[in-house]
């Protein structure tokens, strides 16, 4: 399959979850500059199709990435996070949102290793500790959809977990993967080099 084909498949499995759709249909109207949809409900759903469970199975959280540093402080992400709960509210899942402008301020004491600064939500998506993770859907505006996957799909689809050089979080690797691993024992861990 070509990666354009791999990539209409990906959006396919996604929006089979329904609160990847609805989600995604109610995006804009959170109003928040470089929305994306991350991570998790993404790939997650794509791994039970694979299994033939239902999408939306043991999937914790759906994550939104949005992107503005013209208001770092908490105050202002947390009116978005406050519009995110309301708009999603009926959905009854946990939809987590966050400002990527500001992960730099919080994430080492979170995280326990600093985060470089952050130019846009898809620098921040393609920071996830495991590669195949690196995925954000959003609409385009247009009636479609714009696709970001920094490192493509193949090792999503193939179930391939490899460390991701570009995260801040190394010592986070095996236990992401483990965990992983654990829901969906199919996939394979690349052990990290050295």
């Amino acid at each position: 399959m070509t990666e354009d084909d791999l990539e209409d498949r990906f959006l396919e499995l996604a929006f089979a979850n329904k609160n990847n759709r609805a989600i995604l249909e109610r995006l804009l109207d959170l109003g928040a500059p470089d929305a994306w949809l991350v991570a998790g409900c993404l790939y997650q759903s794509v791994w039970n199709a694979h299994d033939g469970r239902p999408p939306e199975v043991d999937i914790k959280d759906y994550d939104i990435f949005y992107y503005d540093a013209s208001d770092l402080s908490y105050e202002a992400e947390d009116e978005v996070i406050k519009r995110g709960d309301a708009l999603f509210a009926d959905l009854g899942v946990e939809v987590e949102v966050r400002n990527q402008a500001r992960v730099p301020l919080w994430f080492e004491q979170h995280f326990g290793a600093p985060s470089p600064p952050i130019s846009g939500s898809a620098e921040g998506i393609e920071r996830f500790v495991v590669e195949c993770t690196c995925l954000g859907i959003r609409p385009d505006g247009k009636g479609g959809h714009a696709v970001e996957a920094p490192y493509g799909f193949q090792d999503m689809f193939d179930g391939i977990l490899r460390y991701n050089a570009k995260s801040p979080t190394p010592h986070h690797f095996e236990s992401k993967a483990g965990s992983y691993k654990a829901r969906w024992p199919w996939l394979t861990i690349v052990p990290m080099a050295g």
